[in-house]
């Protein structure tokens, strides 16, 4: 099923982890795919790899947004779908909110916040211009629960969320023909979240497999959630499939938020 045929595509963060597996279920859809990452090496390869376009790119850097644009639509003729991806989730030293250091809350939300603000100003201008699309912007169940054990990372990824809504009623009220939705994964593998639970591991003087444990537990279905699992979401929110849905949060995450429980690296939530 080819449900993206003759649509562009920019993935943000899509060398590695969830934004590569973005990248490959929209090319395997149809799309004409961008991808965008601070890691060169890494971007070079996983587009060679998929059959699409890498474009070096911080998304905290404002007028790289404004290049990247002209560059896409210089490529591809235009833009149709946006998917934020882009973010990190900061040192585990410290991460409480006594112990936060102000320098890593502004790392945080410089990456996950602004990068997001910046990606959806740039856009909205050059997807009407092409006709009219989607805006996905990935967040994190980490944005609708209480995380004392990540604060600037939770309190960043319930900013997209509100960014979100904002953005999407915006984009209506002046009939832009621009859809805006927000994804909430769950615990997913991601390199990026290996590297996190061997640090909380270490902290903690417990192996890794018991941090994984006791993670895979808190999921009400039994295990972590996959990247394709979030690809497929994304896949439905960039296809006209889901013309009517804007505003919204699609939250996949194996039931952590609906059965109120969630862990990443400490007590369990319940």
């Amino acid at each position: 099923m080819e449900r993206l045929n003759s649509k562009v595509a920019l993935i943000t963060g899509g060398a590695s982890g969830l934004g590569k597996a973005i990248a490959q279920r929209l090319v395997s859809e149809g799309a004409r795919v961008v991808i965008t990452d601070i890691q060169a090496e890494l971007g070079v390869a996983a587009a060679s790899e998929l059959g699409c376009d890498y474009l070096s790119q911080d998304v905290t850097d404002e007028t790289r947004w404004t290049e990247l644009m002209c560059e896409v639509k210089r490529r591809h003729g235009g833009l149709h779908v946006l998917v934020n991806n882009a973010g990190i989730l900061g040192s585990m030293a410290a991460i409480s909110p006594e112990d936060t250091p102000l320098a890593e809350w502004r790392k945080i939300f410089s990456v996950n916040v602004e990068g997001v603000f910046l990606g959806c100003r740039a856009a909205i201008p050059i997807i009407h211009a092409a006709g009219g699309g989607s805006i996905i912007n990935i967040s994190s169940v980490a944005g609708l629960l209480a995380t004392p054990y990540a604060t600037a990372y939770g309190a960043s990824k319930a900013a997209v969320r509100q960014l979100t809504k904002s953005v999407a009623q915006h984009c209506a009220e002046r009939r832009l023909n621009i859809r805006c939705n927000s994804v909430h994964p769950g615990i997913v593998r991601t390199p990026l979240w290996n590297e996190q639970a061997s640090e909380s591991a270490h902290r903690r003087g417990v192996a890794v497999e018991v941090l994984l444990e006791e993670a895979a537990a808190a999921v009400p279905l039994g295990d972590f959630t996959e990247s394709r699992d979030i690809a497929a979401a994304v896949a439905f929110l960039a296809s006209d499939e889901s013309r009517h849905v804007t505003g919204g949060k699609l939250v996949v995450d194996g039931g952590i938020v609906h059965c109120d429980t969630y862990q990443v690296g400490s007590a369990r939530r319940q």
